[in-house]
């Protein structure tokens, strides 16, 4: 089967949705799948054309083209000619983005079945340009429940042609540590950027360090607001107890994740957080805000604490009542391990886009400017 596959980001770029959507497509290519990516190109260094693990990849200066009427023009006859030329069986489009501009007003240059991934929030000055993407959709998958009804809110039509495919991660190749409080590390890792609630994080540990004196913080990832959170580290007077490592190699993610006592999800919001995962993977307890699709990952006081958000104090507390009963703690983190891959199984999630991608092609749906036909 022939797959046409929008992401607004991909490889080389580094991040949740990167990572998940290139281990996913590299899975169903091993069950007969073929894909052509079509991305953005968001630096003039990237080429035009590429390859990754032997995938087709097409890159789209989304950002310039939209802002310049020949260029977008030009641009959407050569989606025209990429569609014409892969005759694709079905479009899969993950995470919905400007990108697909370019398919919706291409789209009677191919019919063909298209599937919508919701894999996190979209911006509310976006709603009318999503609200069409997802009314055309033959089908659409969200990786969390919490995800699924902000698009039900957005477009209640799509209630009867929607699931939800939670994310997963591909099992990690390092065996997990014993847990250890020998000082105790906590861990926040991923995008320094606001509704990640890193700056949540500093405030908190201000309090646990009160408690804690020997406790240390390390921050992974880079992103806009990191100049902010260092100074803020400053200003709370917290010395050499917080430690920012700036972005971190894929490969060195399970050796950050098994230094770790407890890792903190202090998000403002979060559709399902691919570092919850890899945390109850490697057998970590999380000390976590009650966002999103957190709950559906973080079951509290079985696999980690919940927290309401924006609020330090509470987690705090979290993190506190798990560094002062380290056995609950390292139960909470063998109980994480086993209902990730139980129920966030990678083989589970490749089987089910799998069954998916099958389904809609051998339904015959298809997209038009009307809407869906069968």
């Amino acid at each position: 089967m022939r797959v046409m596959f929008w992401s607004s980001v991909f490889a080389p770029s580094i991040g949740g949705v990167q990572t998940m959507a290139s281990s996913l497509l590299l899975a169903l290519r091993e069950r007969g799948h073929e894909f052509l990516v079509i991305t953005q190109r968001d630096t003039p260094d990237l080429p035009v054309e590429d390859q990754y693990e032997g995938i087709a990849v097409h890159r789209l200066p989304v950002a310039a083209i939209l802002t310049d009427v020949d260029r977008l023009m030009k641009a959407r006859r050569e989606v025209v000619r990429l569609k014409c030329e892969f005759d694709p069986d079905l479009f899969h489009t993950a995470a919905l983005s400007a990108n697909d501009f370019f398919h919706l007003t291409t789209l009677t240059a191919h019919p063909a079945p298209w599937l919508v991934s919701l894999l996190g929030a979209w911006p509310r000055s976006c709603d009318s340009f999503f609200h069409k993407a997802l009314t055309h959709a033959d089908w659409v998958v969200a990786c969390s429940a919490a995800t699924l009804r902000l698009g039900c809110d957005l477009a209640p039509e799509i209630s009867s042609r929607s699931s939800i495919i939670y994310n997963a991660q591909e099992p990690i190749p390092v065996r997990p540590r014993p847990l250890g409080f020998d000082p105790p590390v906590l861990l926040c890792l991923g995008r320094l950027s606001r509704e990640k609630g890193v700056d949540v994080a500093l405030a908190a540990f201000a309090h646990v360090l009160e408690r804690f004196p020997e406790a240390r913080l390390v921050i992974a990832g880079d992103g806009p607001e990191r100049d902010a959170l260092e100074r803020q580290a400053e200003e709370l007077s917290m010395g050499g107890a917080v430690q920012f490592l700036g972005w971190v190699p894929p490969n060195d993610v399970p050796a950050l994740i098994n230094a770790a006592s407890v890792v903190l999800l202090p998000s403002r919001e979060d559709a399902f957080p691919l570092v919850g995962l890899q945390a109850a993977l490697m057998g970590r307890p999380t000390a976590a805000s009650c966002v999103g699709g957190i709950p559906e990952m973080i079951v509290d006081r079985e696999t980690g604490l919940l927290v309401e958000r924006e609020d330090p104090r509470a987690l705090a507390g979290a993190v506190e009542s798990l560094l002062e009963r380290p056995d609950e703690a390292r139960r909470m983190g063998e109980a994480a391990r086993r209902r990730a891959r139980e129920v966030f199984s990678f083989d589970k999630h490749v089987g089910a886009y799998d069954e998916l991608y099958r389904t809609l092609v051998r339904n015959g749906c298809t997209t038009n400017g009307r809407g869906r036909s069968s």
